[in-house]
Formats: structure tokens, sequence, C-alpha cells
């Protein structure tokens, strides 16, 4: 199978289980170092992943979104909320335009290195509070790039439709360990077990029968 597709991948339970999942096709893994609480926490684990796949891995900064942007995810931001992802305190942890941004910059690098495709590993679950995840905008981001690039690159994001726990039940069947992905967003040297992404991660692996090694500190104290 040709290796057409650039994976933005953070290094969380999602986007890991894509790389996986779609190695064949995969060419390059973008992660984007923009300035979050977690990222020096998720950068390991995607470049990991990738090292174990043989599949490139960059790290691009994009350090002008925790200089300027406003959110609770970012460095020097109000403390995470902790929370269930329907909660509206959640919406503290939107970065605007995150995943535009990152794409945008993605499809520029696809149409650089002769690639037809950009994958995203959104997913159901983070319709409600992030809008740059959402279908219409998928979509519409991917008209948008066929249109502005020559090669016409689109947008690919299987798990779109799915929810989280079916990802996880994808990654079981792929024999990944989640214990080596990243999800809170605290930052912290152990995942919290109490922020959004901490719940959604515990509820995720429950539902799938998914043995959790994860180390939650709220869980373990």
């Amino acid at each position: 199978m040709m290796k057409d597709c650039i994976l933005i991948l953070s290094g969380g339970m999602d986007s890991v289980t894509l790389l996986h999942d779609y190695q064949a096709r995969i060419a390059l893994a973008v992660t984007f170092d923009y300035g979050s609480k977690h990222n020096a926490r998720e950068i390991p684990f995607a470049r990991l992943h990738c090292q174990r796949l043989g599949i490139e891995h960059m790290v691009l900064p994009l350090s002008f979104i925790g200089q300027y942007f406003e959110s609770s995810l970012l460095i020097g931001g109000a403390d995470i909320p902790d929370g269930h992802y329907a909660d509206d305190n959640m919406r503290s942890t939107v970065v605007p335009f995150r995943n535009g941004i990152m794409l945008s910059v993605a499809v520029g690098l696809a149409e650089s290195r002769g690639l037809q495709h950009v994958m995203m590993a959104n997913h159901s679950g983070d319709h409600t509070i992030y809008p740059d995840c959402r279908p219409e905008f998928v979509e519409a981001f991917s008209t948008a790039a066929q249109a502005g690039t020559f090669p016409g690159i689109t947008l690919l994001t299987p798990y779109t439709h799915l929810t989280k726990a079916d990802i996880a039940r994808r990654g079981k069947e792929l024999g990944i360990d989640y214990s080596e992905t990243w999800s809170c967003y605290k930052g912290g040297d152990h995942h919290c077990g109490t922020c959004g992404t901490c719940v959604e991660r515990r509820e995720a692996l429950a539902e799938a029968g998914v043995d959790d090694k994860t180390v939650y500190i709220e869980i373990e104290s």
C-alpha cells in the first residue's frame, strides 16, 4: 500500500491508535509543540510509537499559540478544571482554532512532501466541546485544502463518528499498551484521574474491556 498520508500525532490514545491502525499509509507523523501543559508528557510517547513502527516523526514548534492565545490548557493559563467533558467548565480547555492551525501546517507539509492526505484522530466525543473537531468543520476544511493545493490534498478522519470506547476497542485488537500514551491535561508526573480527559480515558478503557495500567494520582491516593 502506498504511503500517502501525514498524521497529526499528539501521543494520546486516539492518535496513537490511528498511527498503528493506518501505519501502512503514514509516511510522516507530526507532533506540534504549542505550549500546552501536557506537551512535554505527550511528545516522548509520540516519538516512541513512531520509532517502533519505523515511521518518520517530526516535532514542530507553534510557540506563538502558547504566547498569545487564551486557554487553561496552555502554560500560564488558568487551572485545568476537574469534571466531565459534558460540563460547561471544560470549555476553558479549548485552544481557539488549534486544529485549524495544525491542519493548515500539515497540509503545507503534505504538498511539500508529495503526499495526498492529512489524517487527524478526532472522534464523536470531541464534537460537543471542540468546534474544530466536528464533522462540518472537517468537511469544510478538507474542501478548502483540496481547493487550495495543486494536488488537491484532502483530510482523512476515519474516527470522526466513533466513540473513544470504539477507538479503545480497536487499540485492544491492535495490541496497544495505553499506559504508553498520555491524556491528562494537567501534565504532571502521573495522570490526575479527575480532569475531563482523564475521566473520558478511564470510562473508554473500562467500556472497551481494556486493562487500564495508567497510574492515576487521585485514584491511587
